[in-house]
């Protein structure tokens, strides 16, 4: 089926454990089981068959370096796990937009936009033949994700939004997908075992064996740019909703709720902590409570997650599906087009693959 052309908007850590882990696994028996793939040929689609062929960040340090090289540079601090070659991928300069918050012009190193222009994302996109961008850009870059989905329209390339910015999820942005006859999905990528996750199947337990949940936070603090970023409450307006509706809406009316990052902690690293708890009231009124800690590498967390989107994106341009992909969407993202609990959605997208789903 060839190859699947992939480009990146934000080489940050999460950028780098896609790159690396596409080569980790690039020689995977597609009857081995792989942790974090739902399959190692997804389709008919290997690992392998990803091929990156373009890459734009604003971090002066990584623009004009091999995105091999890009992917370890700057403050990108995800722990090396693959040899990655050189790609011959050369990181171009994107538009800054408000993809870097006053408070992050140090951690991030923007070049200077007075002598350096931003490269034309569509002309890029169809010179290099992208089937699809992934969109990897900072929290709270709302202007900046609207960019690349425009140039993403107008090259009549796929669009796959990895971060809490409605797109997908949006009708009218979902529409406009639809008339240019490419797929989209969105929004707002899920972790292989990360604190929403981890969150939603607690809240189903309680939900099927008859428990009232009553009260609910999850408290996340880790060492990379991504939590210095949300340090700014403004940067998190969809992120909260991101991730308190993925929970909530298992749980089908209002309760007090508190979800998302809470704080900073440099010597984390790339290592996120989060913090569960899920009160509720069980037969004859008695409180049962559910208290849990969750430590995990925290980039990597998703690699897989994505390169199963991929393909399953993939899998939908062959098909000529177009707009909002609801099966891949629903089973990879928090804030997904339509939500349904976690096994409906792996379900969708086995169907999906298997051609008894549209999308």
């Amino acid at each position: 089926m060839g190859k699947i052309r992939v480009a990146i908007a934000g080489i940050g850590n999460c950028a780098s454990s896609l790159v690396q882990g596409v080569f980790y696994y690039k020689d995977a028996d597609e009857n081995e089981e792989i942790p974090g793939l739902m399959h190692v040929k997804f389709g008919s689609y290997h690992v392998s068959d990803i091929e990156f062929v373009a890459a734009f960040e604003v971090d002066r340090r990584k623009i004009g370096k091999d995105l091999s090289e890009a992917i370890f540079a700057g403050n990108n601090c995800v722990p090396k796990f693959a040899e990655v070659p050189k790609l011959g991928v050369e990181v171009l300069p994107g538009p800054i937009l408000d993809g870097v918050a006053p408070h992050m012009k140090e951690a991030f190193a923007p070049y200077d936009e007075s002598n350096m222009k931003p490269a034309n994302v569509a002309d890029v996109l169809k010179e290099v033949g992208a089937d699809m961008l992934i969109n990897f850009l900072p929290v709270g870059s709302y202007h900046a994700t609207r960019y690349y989905a425009n140039a993403c329209l107008e090259a009549r390339c796929a669009f796959v939004n990895c971060i809490p910015e409605f797109i997908a999820s949006d009708p009218e942005w979902g529409k406009k997908f639809e008339e240019k006859g490419v797929p989209v999905a969105g929004d707002d990528i899920k972790s292989q075992l990360g604190a929403t996750i981890l969150h939603r199947t607690l809240v189903q337990l309680m939900k099927d064996r008859g428990i009232k949940v009553k009260r609910t936070y999850q408290l996340n603090i880790g060492g990379n740019t991504d939590f210095l970023n949300m340090t700014v409450e403004d940067r998190l307006k969809f992120k909260r909703i991101s991730k308190t509706e993925a929970v909530t809406s298992l749980i089908g009316k209002s309760i007090p709720t508190r979800i998302g990052p809470s704080d900073y902690v440099p010597f984390l690293g790339d290592t996120k902590i989060a913090y569960l708890y899920i009160e509720g009231e069980k037969f004859g009124g008695f409180p049962v409570t559910i208290e849990a800690k969750l430590t995990v590498a925290d980039s990597p967390n998703s690699a897989g997650v994505v390169i199963d989107v991929i393909r399953a994106v993939k899998i939908a341009l062959d098909r000529g599906v177009r707009g909002p992909l609801i099966s891949i969407s629903a089973y990879a993202f928090k804030h997904p087009p339509v939500q349904v609990p976690d096994y409906v959605a792996k379900q969708w997208v086995e169907e999906f693959i298997a051609g008894k789903r549209d999308r």
